[in-house]
């Protein structure tokens, strides 16, 4: 399934590939700092090419599958599943359905209207019986009783988001996260 070009993951992949300082900080497992660098250098271009939660929400899908990936930590991005899209997965949809207590659903939803939030999370909350196990990354603090993360270049606590997931993975029992060492 080939995904259509997008300007706003080309751009991200286009300064991740030539920034001096990324390559060594996955190696340090520094991710927050990988997030805070590109938050910095990258989101005012980014949100000024569509409206600022589509832009966000690109930028935060785009930027936390890098990370996982680089991170070593299994996950499926935007799979569709009984009915739902789902933004990410962690681990995956297998998972899911024999331990829903050992699988994490982060909602990237592209939008700040609470009425669709709480419609994305009500869908999610369907299939993922651990309530606690879904987690949003917002494009501003927007009340909910999810965990929630703040992608924007003030209020940043997206940042954090790779050492509570794989906190998250260690608790859940597999101890193949170790590598980040929380």
């Amino acid at each position: 399934m080939d995904e259509e070009p997008n300007p706003i993951k080309d751009y991200l992949f286009e300064y991740i590939k030539n920034s001096e300082t990324i390559p060594k900080l996955i190696i340090e497992k520094k991710f927050d700092e990988i997030i805070k660098e590109i938050t910095t250098n990258c989101y005012d271009k980014i949100i000024s090419m569509r409206g600022k939660e589509e832009s966000v929400g690109i930028l935060a899908t785009g930027l936390l599958h890098y990370l996982l990936t680089n991170a070593l930590i299994n996950s499926q991005r935007k799979i569709e599943y009984d009915g739902n899209e789902l933004d990410i997965v962690i681990p995956d949809v297998k998972t899911l359905e024999k331990d829903p207590k050992k699988t994490l659903l982060i909602c990237i939803p592209k939008s700040s209207d609470s009425a669709i939030i709480n419609e994305k999370i009500s869908n999610l909350e369907k299939i993922q019986s651990e309530k606690e196990n879904i987690w949003l990354v917002l494009s501003e603090d927007i009340p909910t009783e999810k965990k929630s993360f703040i992608l924007s270049k003030d209020n940043n606590t997206f940042s954090k988001i790779i050492f509570e997931i794989a906190k998250f993975s260690n608790v859940g029992g597999s101890n193949k996260f170790k590598i980040l060492r929380v």
